[in-house]
Parts: structure tokens; sequence; C-alpha cells
């Protein structure tokens, strides 16, 4: 199968200016490989840095050591290296991100909020309305709310519309943190097909699962992170 991620020695350090410079060491010499239609479970205790290898491979933190390799269509893009152009090329063609808040502009309504990234790909309005309505049906928005801003749902509400938006685009990689954390049962296993599918497709997931039973459900391997004085 085709591998999507490579990283190789990778290292993050948190540096806090504010208190005189205190260094954080989380991750060093990070080695990881993930392959179409894989799921890999970032898994150990808080602190370990699973947060912050989720967010070196969308390129929200940058590494201060080693590489991130993302397949982005005939070639490997290194996001630790990457100018902040191909970057945003990266996401909007190759990478989703589901992290466990929406940030939205507060007026933009829920239909249009999920079709926007499909709207960027050139995807056509009534293809887009059709896909986005779908999965927002099968993630139990109730249509009422399809023309209201997500902004004052809930939590659980909100994190479903986050995952439409994500999961309409078909990303070839799909970085997922705790995607069912605020959500009941009946929407756990929604988002658990959903992830599933999209393994049976040829997407390769990375994700932070602390339910065990998504865990398990979901993960083709488990990728364990120690924290740096456990690792010392």
């Amino acid at each position: 199968m085709q591998q999507r991620i490579k990283i190789s020695g990778l290292g993050k350090t948190f540096i806090l200016y504010a208190q005189g410079g205190i260094r954080l060491p989380v991750l060093q010499g990070v080695d990881l490989e993930v392959v179409a239609g894989n799921c890999v479970a970032l898994h150990g205790p808080s602190g370990a840095g699973k947060s912050t290898l989720l967010r070196s491979l969308y390129a929200n933190y940058r590494p201060q050591a080693g590489s991130v390799l993302i397949r982005h269509q005939d070639r490997w893009v290194d996001m630790v290296q990457a100018e902040p152009r191909e970057i945003l090329a990266v996401r909007k063609v190759t990478v989703g991100y589901v992290s466990q808040f929406l940030r939205v502009i507060p007026r933009i309504n829920t239909l249009d909020l999920v079709i926007e990234p499909l709207r960027a790909l050139g995807v056509s309005d009534d293809v887009a309305r059709t896909r986005a309505a779908a999965l927002l049906a099968r993630l139990r928005i109730p249509e009422r709310l399809w023309a209201v801003p997500p902004a004052t749902f809930s939590g659980g509400e909100q994190q479903r519309v986050n995952l439409a938006r994500s999961f309409a685009v078909g990303y070839p990689i799909l970085l997922l943190d705790e995607p069912t954390a605020a959500l009941d049962a009946d929407n756990r296993q929604t988002v658990i097909d959903l992830i599933n599918e999209a393994k049976s497709a040829g997407t390769a997931i990375v994700g932070i699962f602390h339910d065990r039973e998504v865990r398990e459900a979901v993960a083709t391997r488990v990728f364990e992170l120690r924290s740096y004085e456990a690792a010392a």
C-alpha cells in the first residue's frame, strides 16, 4: 500500500520565554510511517506529546528537528520546511484536521460551513450540497439547524459539524483529535463507521482516541508515546 506519511527523527521542545526561557521537551526522535487505509492511534499518558504530534503533522507547530513528509498529489512535502503557501495547498487538498473545537466565523450557517472546503476544490454547488446534507443528516444534525450558524450549538453538535466538514471532502489523510469525546453512543458509532469507511476508501488516518472501545474499533495499530521524563 502507498505510504502517505513519513515522520523521521521528529523533535519538538517548547520554550517558555515569559518564564525565563524554561525548556519543555515534548517529542524526541519520533519515527512513524502511515500507509493508505491504515488508522494509527496515538496513545500515551497526558503530556506525552500526542496533540503536539498531530499539530506538527498539520504544521500548526514547527518542530526543531526531523521531518514530516506528506504525500501531496504526486510528490512529498516536508511540513517542517515547507513555505506557508505550500502548507495551505496541502491542507486544501490532502490533509484534513478535526480538532476538538469548531472555530468558525459566527455568521456562516452550518450547511455553508460544511460546503466551504468542497467549493474551494471546485466541486459543483449541487454535488457539494448533496454531500454536505447527507453527512449532516447522518450525524443527526436536524435540518432546521442547517441554516443556523453553529456558534450557538452544543459542544457535541459543533463537533459533529466539524466532522461533517472534514469527511465531506474525502481527504487522502485525516488527523483526528478526540473525534468522539463529546458524543453520545449513537453518534459515536456513526463516527466509528465513518472512520472505517474512510479507511476502506484508502484514507490514511492518525488520531487520538481516549475511548478504548473507539480505539479498538478503528485502529489498525497503536503508536505509543511516552513522556520525555519517562523516556529519559
